[in-house]
């Protein structure tokens, strides 16, 4: 199966690319949707984070604490990379278990994955998308979308890897700047992934 790695930067409307491809027929798979679902089904998963951050990382009735991992990894880097290293394995398992229900079936899938180059996982795609917007319509839009300040989003921005580091690791770009048709390019790249897929 041929897998497009998606990725971008916040505010840059990664998802609103995935449901342009989406509507072309390709099955989205959202890697942080599912790491929210396997931090309480994986029974792996659940064991480590125990482990790692207590039984009460977990309530009574199985559901995440997660005000509890929450105040334990804020602001400290090694306790989240303790965390990640745990959840990035897992969400690699469902992808691949995903992946699978989709064999002989189309051309190609996506991962939409916000930590794709942070977390390795785009080294688990054939290729690799990049949705970039400058930096000041991302602020703009996720201060819109969500309701905080333009420090907050500059401080979440300062956790992933700058748009330029992501830029030249891709093999694909979409640019999202709100004066370039995103719908033609999508097109053009989703000829491209077919055309590959079949060459494969």
């Amino acid at each position: 199966m041929f897998k497009v790695g998606i990725t971008g930067n916040i505010g840059s409307g990664k998802t609103t690319v995935c449901k342009v491809f989406e509507v072309l027929g390709v099955p989205v798979f959202y890697a942080d949707d599912e790491a929210k679902k396997v931090m309480v089904q994986d029974e792996l998963l659940i064991a480590g984070i125990r482990k790692a951050f207590g039984n009460e990382a977990y309530f009574e009735d199985e559901s995440l604490n997660r005000k509890h991992i929450a105040g334990i990894v804020f602001n400290n880097p090694v306790e989240l990379a303790k965390l990640n290293a745990l959840v990035h394995p897992a969400v690699f398992r469902a992808f691949d278990k995903w992946v699978a229900r989709f064999a002989n079936q189309v051309p190609y899938v996506m991962k939409e994955a916000a930590l794709l180059f942070e977390s390795d996982s785009y080294k688990m795609c054939d290729r690799s998308l990049m949705v970039s917007a400058p930096l000041d319509l991302r602020i703009q839009r996720v201060i819109q979308r969500d309701g905080i300040t333009a420090d907050e989003v500059k401080s979440r921005e300062a956790r992933q890897l700058t748009e330029d580091k992501k830029r030249s690791l891709a093999n694909d770009l979409v640019i999202n700047d709100d004066t370039q048709f995103v719908i033609p390019q999508v097109l053009a790249l989703h000829e491209r992934y077919v055309t590959l897929a079949l060459d494969k």
